[in-house]
C-alpha cells in the first residue's frame, strides 16, 4: 500500500478545497502551517495560497488526531512519526498511552466536578428566597457544609 504522504503533488487546491476535502478547519490549517506540518506543500499563486495534494492527507491526520484529544505539539510529533517510514511503533504507543493517561485523570477530575455540583443543587431548594448554598459555596462561605448539616 502507497502512503498517504506520497499522492501527486501536481494538483493545485485553493484554501477552501482543501478545507473541504480534509473536513478541517481554516484554523486547523493555519495551525498546521504554523507548526511546519504544511511546509513544501503550499505556495503563493496570483490567485492566492494554493496547496497540493498532500495537504489535505495532512490535515485529515490533524483533524483525527485533534478529535482523540491529541494536544497540538503532540499531533506534530505523531505527524512526524507518521511520514517517517522507519519510524518505531512504540514511540507512537508511548504517546497515544500518555494522552490516554491525561484523559482519564481528565475523566476523574470531571467526574468529581459533576458530583459536586450535583450535591450543591441537591442543597439549593430552588425557590423564590435569596439564600443559594451553590452561591455560597463559590464565595467560600458556608454552602456546602451548611446544607449536609441542614438536610442530613
Amino acid at each position: 500500500m502507497e502512503h498517504p504522504m506520497a499522492l501527486v503533488v501536481g494538483a493545485r487546491l485553493s484554501v477552501a478545497e482543501v478545507v473541504a476535502r480534509s473536513g478541517a478547519s481554516a484554523q486547523l490549517l493555519r495551525d498546521c502551517e504554523s507548526l511546519g506540518l504544511l511546509d513544501g506543500m503550499a505556495r503563493n499563486e496570483e490567485d492566492g495560497r494554493r496547496y497540493d495534494e498532500r495537504a489535505v492527507s495532512t490535515l485529515r491526520f490533524a483533524r483525527r488526531a485533534h478529535a482523540l484529544g491529541f494536544e497540538t505539539l503532540e499531533v506534530a510529533e505523531l505527524h512526524a512519526l507518521w511520514r517517517d517510514g522507519h519510524r518505531a511503533s512504540f514511540d507512537v504507543k508511548r504517546i497515544a498511552l500518555e494522552r490516554a493517561d491525561d484523559l482519564a485523570q481528565r475523566i476523574e477530575q470531571l467526574a468529581h466536578m459533576q458530583r459536586l455540583l450535583e450535591r450543591l443543587a441537591h442543597c439549593c431548594d430552588g425557590d423564590g428566597r435569596p439564600e443559594c448554598p451553590i452561591l455560597d459555596e463559590l464565595a467560600g462561605l458556608e454552602g456546602f457544609a451548611g446544607c449536609e448539616a441542614r438536610r442530613g
